[in-house]
């Protein structure tokens, strides 16, 4: 099969050597994904908001490989602080709500920047026509 990497441009992807999200036939493999936006963090201090971004992210991410998040089956949520779970998964029903994948919310000691509060990985399997 033939595989696809999808970029964000991101530095850090040729840095660190990884992709946004890799393709391999019909499944989708999405890297944990940030509140970051054109170098700048989004929501400083704000699990939801946090979350609402990464989750934009990941999607924008899906449809550049030709998916969507109607097709992903699972996500992977590493949270600094377990105690904005009601925030976090707020966000996630917003994206999810009808397609309820199987998920994860994981405490986590720390994220590569204090200001980072959520990170999020998701796999999709995109459906035969």
């Amino acid at each position: 099969m033939k595989r696809e990497n999808i970029s964000s441009g991101a530095k850090w992807e040729d840095i660190v050597g990884y992709s946004r999200a890799v393709k391999i036939g019909n499944i989708v493999e999405v890297s944990g994904t940030t509140a970051v936006v054109e170098g700048n963090i989004v929501g400083v201090n704000n699990f939801y908001l946090q979350t609402k971004t990464v989750l934009q992210k990941i999607s924008d991410s899906l449809e550049k490989a030709g998916a969507s998040m109607n097709d992903v089956v699972r996500t992977r949520i590493y949270v600094t602080d377990i105690n904005y779970w009601e925030e976090i998964g707020r966000a996630h029903a917003e994206f999810f709500k009808d397609i309820k994948p199987a998920t994860s919310m994981i405490e986590i000691k720390a994220l590569i920047d204090p200001l980072l509060l959520v990170e999020i990985e998701a796999t999709a399997i995109i459906a035969p026509e």
